[in-house]
């Protein structure tokens, strides 16, 4: 025991408390480190949650603009069969409509 310091002795002590130290040093940093494991742990775990719910949010929005463009489309469909018939004059008008329209709410949301 002599040899590394920790027997009996006057410059045994010495070392003996040195060492005792640097441990409690080591114990103390080693306590700080776990505090962050932990931390990045539960920050990996929310971030995994908050991911998931996201993806989640993306395949609802996904569906519902997977069936406004089914909507579209056959809209589509139906005003270029409207438009190769002699009925040039009724998309005229229809088309003016929706420019009213819009115009009209553009300017009662500007005025909001």
């Amino acid at each position: 025991m002599r040899r590394a310091g920790l027997g009996e002795g006057g410059s045994g002590n010495y070392v003996a408390s040195g060492y005792s130290v640097y441990e409690e040093e080591n114990e103390h940093l080693q306590e700080g480190l776990r505090a962050k494991v932990n931390a990045l742990k539960s920050l990996s775990i929310d971030i995994g949650t908050e991911v998931k719910y996201q993806n989640t949010m993306l395949d609802d929005m996904d569906t519902d603009f997977d069936s406004t463009g089914g909507l579209l489309g056959a809209t589509i469909g139906r005003v270029k069969k409207l438009s190769r018939g002699s009925q040039t004059k009724l998309l005229c008008y229809m088309l003016l409509f929706c420019f009213f329209v819009f115009f009209v709410l553009y300017w009662f949301i500007r005025l909001r």
